[in-house]
């Protein structure tokens, strides 16, 4: 496996996919032919279909103007290519209309390119890529995994996911002082702000559960508002893993050390998920998404509260377990709804994990490599209206 620097990225939402991904595809591109008199862009299959929803035309066509080139933009969302359904085409134009280069390249999600839509690690960190594997390791080396982490990982790692948690919690903070309408056509107002108000006139774990809810929102708000957030593991999804940490440590004391070590535990548990499966919801529908998220938390929180790499495991199993099936079906495109809710509601199902990991002994009959692999075929049967098209489910229903 590669670094968990490569799972989480610091970026603007609203999409990872949608929108870090072809924005990085398109900087590569048009420094490469500085001499290109104009471009052409042609967007397919999911790309096209939520793109406009997703500012992908928009920050696309930001990279060009910025260095001043002409550019035309197509859209196929009707036309998938085979290795992946968010595939994009780029030429470079010279000033008798030639065609100096044609690039063709796949945005497979997490803001990550692969010119054959399959998902090549860049370096290897990590000998293991199995959770069994890394359990036995850790089991025989008497550590834990955020200590495994720090043992494979860059020698930095630490210093990198302090930072990470530095724009984490800079979104949550952001996310709970913005009020408004949220852009993009739905006139859909942010709520992080007041369930947070509100939440304070509760006691006991119904605040404690409210104002988690506030938190996931926050981040979740300002993403599909184009803020600067961190992919835990996509756009979509990130507000999961920071409203569960901020929450704990807003409300049991953790320290930012602490709160670093759990992201280090939750990294691996999404480089797993994204090695063996994928995080992409254009490809196996949202629970790559948010059910990562989830299992993310899940795992994370239960280091923080003591738990057994036995119990870590089984947190995000559960995690993960819960989501399997879930549709990636964006009305309008736009990461907003049911995306926004589910951030929310998936930082709660992570809390429920937490606590019930905690009340086991950490044995369970479905390991997480099993849920894991569920999750993938359960997404490759999943419809293509059901994986970020917007031609189905919620989105087909509303636009009716």
């Amino acid at each position: 496996m590669e670094s968990i620097k490569e799972l989480y990225k610091i970026g603007h939402g609203p999409s990872s996919s949608h929108t870090m991904g072809p924005k990085n595809a398109a900087i590569r591109f048009v420094k490469e032919y500085p001499n290109a008199q104009s471009f052409r862009v042609t967007l397919y299959g999911s790309l096209a279909a939520t793109g406009k929803g997703h500012l992908t035309d928009k920050v696309i066509g930001e990279v060009f103007a910025l260095h001043q080139k002409q550019l035309e933009l197509i859209w196929e969302p009707q036309t998938f290519l085979p290795p992946h359904p968010n595939g994009l085409v780029f030429e470079a134009i010279d000033s008798s209309g030639v065609i100096i280069k044609k690039w063709t390249t796949y945005s497979i999600g997490g803001g990550d390119l692969s010119d054959t839509g399959k998902r090549e690690p860049k370096a290897e960190k990590y000998s293991q890529s199995t959770m069994a594997q890394i359990l036995q390791w850790c089991r025989e080396n008497g550590t834990t995994f955020w200590e495994y982490v720090t043992i494979h990982d860059d020698p930095d790692i630490l210093d990198y996911l302090a930072e990470i948690w530095k724009v984490m919690k800079g979104a949550v903070k952001r996310g709970l002082e913005s009020e408004g309408v949220i852009p993009g056509g739905l006139k859909l107002p942010r709520k992080a702000a007041s369930f947070h108000i509100k939440a304070k006139g509760f006691q006991g774990t119904m605040q404690r559960r409210s104002i988690a809810f506030s938190y996931a929102l926050a981040v979740a708000e300002e993403n599909a508002s184009g803020g600067l957030i961190v992919t835990a593991p996509t756009c979509g999804s990130c507000g999961v893993l920071p409203g569960v940490m901020y929450l704990n440590q807003k409300h049991y004391e953790f320290s930012d050390k602490q709160i670093i070590r759990a992201l280090a535990t939750a990294g691996l548990i999404g480089n797993i998920v994204k090695t063996n499966a994928s995080i992409s919801g254009a490809e196996v529908g949202c629970q790559g998404e948010i059910g990562t998220a989830c299992a993310m938390a899940s795992a994370a929180a239960v280091q923080l509260f003591g738990g057994s790499v036995a119990q870590i495991e089984y947190a995000a199993s559960m995690g993960m377990e819960h989501f399997l099936g879930l549709t990636c079906d964006p009305i309008n495109g736009l990461v907003q709804i049911p995306c926004i809710e589910r951030n929310a509601f998936a930082a709660g199902r992570a809390i429920d994990a937490n606590m019930y990991a905690l009340l086991s002994d950490g044995y369970h009959l479905v390991s997480f490599d099993t849920v894991v692999e569920a999750m993938k075929r359960t997404g490759h049967d999943l419809p293509r209206l059901y994986k970020e098209t917007a031609e189905g489910g919620l989105a087909k229903i509303f636009q009716n």
